[in-house]
């Protein structure tokens, strides 16, 4: 009995490791990504996969054959995109396996579209570090590892932290903090630069981003024993570790914002749904936020008490999921706030409707498949990964909500008016009427 539970646990290893220390893939995880693949100035073939995945299980001995034979040319990595979701969403990983080259331009990666064997594999490599060599003899570039802006992030969002400021802002603070100790002429420092700016502008309202020029600042550089260029500390939301916490992930903006946001996740309670009663709920709703959930649900008279509650409960459980992104969530009943639906084009499929709004942008995204958990949590995952289509709001800008008052949790009643008994009424009365 023991010796089947051994071999079952090592069964279940296997599944989940599809590479190990004796194989020539290099397995890349978001701590090691960066580092690794962007920073370096080699081709690599990159394969992002799923340990339960029947064509990566074919494609495994493949991959481990190619790698062998390129080793030492090209570098060929591999990431479990099944764990490392994040890291395979950043590279718009929908399916496995993926290959990934990174090449001159390591930013953008190109999609591998040869044969899916070692043969096939090595030909492709080959032929692409040829052109990428081409390129650098004839005065291309010759690495991506910092030649890209990373993002579009403002360095005004990055907090300029020094000796007399640290302890106030970061360590008093009740706000999640990531802080850069850098120094002016290192590399590494000038590549994560772009990255940090565009990581500080997506996290604005949610984290904290800082950061310190070691070089000048000695005495906190000092107290955290600060080695290398650049170290990234990690301060959590509420009462602080001074010493703080290593961080350990990626060095891309997309690493850097999901890395922030799942530490936010893990204290962060689920979204309130709320009612758009009045003008001030949809302001705290999209104003504070990056970007807010609106949904408008059916008439109580079409839909009663259970089937709301079920639609409610539905956006419950996706605000649940997607707590981490700190969306606003509100919804309204048909026909409540017609201005809105308006602006929103909403009602052209019925209802119940809904979009995403950012109000910044003043842009809207409107759901167009199903109003399920299925149909609304594929709508959000796309939002996530900054896909999907957006139109620009209708009047540019949020119309005005009408106070009105919130649902009672009850079954909606139609109100007949009272039918009059003519049979009762004086003739001069009838005349009357």
């Amino acid at each position: 009995m023991r010796g089947l539970v051994v071999s079952l646990a090592f069964l279940v290893s296997a599944v989940h490791c599809m590479y190990g220390p004796g194989d020539d893939v290099v397995e890349l995880t978001p701590s090691n990504f960066h580092k690794s693949v962007i920073d370096s100035n080699e081709l690599w073939l990159v394969e992002f996969y799923a340990p339960w995945c029947g064509h990566c299980q074919a494609l495994t001995p493949e991959w481990k054959k190619a790698a062998s034979a390129l080793k030492g040319v090209v570098k060929v990595g591999a990431v479990n995109a099944d764990e490392h979701k994040g890291l395979g969403g950043q590279y718009g990983v929908q399916g496995f396996p993926t290959i990934k080259i990174f090449g001159a331009d390591k930013f953008k990666p190109t999609d591998y579209q040869g044969q899916r064997n070692a043969q096939g594999i090595v030909d492709s490599a080959l032929n692409t570090l040829t052109s990428m060599v081409k390129s650098r003899l004839s005065g291309g570039k010759s690495s991506g590892g910092g030649k890209s802006s990373g993002g579009s992030g403002d360095s005004k969002d990055v907090v300029e932290l020094t000796d007399s400021n640290f302890e106030e802002k970061v360590l008093q603070s009740d706000d999640m903090w990531l802080v850069e100790f850098y120094a002016p002429w290192c590399g590494h420092c000038k590549n994560l630069a772009p990255h940090w700016a565009s990581a500080a502008s997506e996290l604005k309202g949610k984290v904290k981003l800082g950061a310190v020029d070691a070089t000048v600042h000695t005495v906190m550089a000092n107290r955290y024993e600060i080695r290398g260029f650049p170290t990234i500390k990690f301060f959590p939301a509420g009462k602080k570790d001074p010493k703080g916490v290593e961080y350990d992930g990626g060095r891309t903006s997309g690493d850097i914002v999901r890395w922030a946001l799942d530490k936010l996740a893990e204290n962060i309670p689920a979204p309130e749904i709320t009612e758009l009663t009045s003008n001030a709920a949809l302001k705290s709703a999209c104003d504070d936020h990056q970007l807010c959930i609106v949904s408008v649900l059916p008439h109580i008279l079409d839909c009663q008490s259970k089937c709301r509650n079920d639609y409610l409960n539905v956006l419950r459980r996706l605000g649940e999921k997607y707590k981490k992104q700190m969306w606003g969530w509100v919804w309204s009943e048909a026909g409540q706030q017609p201005e809105l639906e308006q602006a929103l084009d909403m009602g052209g499929f019925g209802w119940p409707a809904l979009a995403a709004v950012n109000s910044r942008k003043m842009k809207f995204s409107l759901l167009k498949g199903s109003f399920s958990e299925t149909g609304i949590n594929e709508f959000l995952r796309d939002l996530s990964f900054g896909k999907g289509s957006t139109a620009p709001l209708k009047g540019s800008q949020l119309p005005t909500v009408k106070t009105v008052n919130p649902w009672d949790g009850k079954d909606g009643v139609l109100e007949v008016e009272e039918d009059i008994d003519l049979s009762d009424v004086d003739i001069d009365d009838k005349d009357e009427l």
